[in-house]
């Protein structure tokens, strides 16, 4: 079997979503959704977006996750409900708890325009040494590095240089790929 580089599965920087450090959320989801619109390489589309300072290097990521988390109602009462859970309150307890305070609660009819306003400076997760992996890793560093951080994607180098993204949906796809080709070439060793 062909040893599988990062390299040969990274999305390249140039076709990734991308804004600077100043940019407003709603920026930020546009951006995005023009690179899904793009990228045509992968049936799997982008998740994220990355944030650049003003001299083009990788400073955070935003994800679908932490859009979503932007929107969510952030009042004293919604965190006390949301802390429960330290107390033994199961996820659904919490979320029912979440529920029935938020219909008792005036609606925010403008949320989304106050959210769009937002900076992706304050939502925007900053990698971790975790995160990153050199563009001639191996796929079973790879692999190795996805799970034990738990990571939708890495942050692909060459020297200091951010190169590329490696997502976890192409590293699956390519892991799913060679399963299938070798267990293929085992069901013609058997039968032949």
């Amino acid at each position: 079997m062909k040893k599988i580089l990062v390299n040969e599965l990274m999305v390249p920087i140039s076709e990734y979503a991308t804004v600077l450090e100043g940019a407003t959320l709603y920026e930020a989801v546009m951006e995005l959704e023009k690179a899904q619109e793009a990228y045509k390489k992968s049936k799997y589309s982008h998740r994220g977006v990355l944030v650049l300072n003003n001299k083009g290097r990788v400073i955070g990521k935003i994800s679908q996750m932490d859009f979503l988390f932007a929107i969510e109602p952030k009042d004293a009462n919604l965190i006390q409900i949301r802390e429960n859970r330290r107390f033994g309150f199961t996820r659904k307890a919490v979320a029912l708890q979440q529920e029935e305070y938020l219909k008792l609660s005036p609606p925010n009819t403008d949320v989304y325009t106050l959210v769009s306003k937002m900076s992706v400076i304050d939502y925007m997760q900053t990698p971790t040494e975790g995160e990153y992996v050199n563009e001639k890793a191996s796929l079973n560093t790879a692999i190795h590095q996805l799970t034990a951080g738990s990571n939708l994607s890495l942050l692909v180098t060459r020297g200091e240089a951010i190169v590329g993204v490696l997502r976890l949906s192409d590293v699956f796809a390519a892991t799913f790929y060679s399963m299938k080709n070798s267990d293929s070439q085992l069901s013609e060793k058997a039968a032949g």
